[in-house]
């Protein structure tokens, strides 16, 4: 009895299944725009221009850093922390 019993279970979970998979899911309708490429151009260019591409450019491409200190300089450090370039990092930040 329990094995006929779970036969027709097993059988009324699949039909519904079946007829629930039947039905149509809302089709994607593609996006259809409003605006001109122009008034697009003008809202991104008000808006500060390019974000992404200023970000990317900053991020990757960063504007080399003037360094004040002279070749001596940095070479007399370097020496003063024993040619260890880490340790070196480590006194001159933490002097402020």
């Amino acid at each position: 009895m329990n094995i006929a019993k779970i036969i027709a279970a097993t059988a009324l979970i699949a039909a519904a299944g079946s007829a629930l998979a039947e039905t149509p899911y809302p089709a994607e309708k593609p996006f259809v725009s409003t605006k001109t490429r122009a008034e697009v151009i003008a809202e991104v260019q008000q808006a500060g221009g390019n974000l992404g591409r200023k970000n990317y450019e900053d991020t990757f491409n960063p504007q080399p850093v003037a360094s004040t200190k002279t070749r001596a300089e940095v070479i007399a450090e370097l020496n003063q922390a024993g040619g260890n370039v880490a340790r070196a990092n480590y006194i001159n930040s933490s002097s402020y």
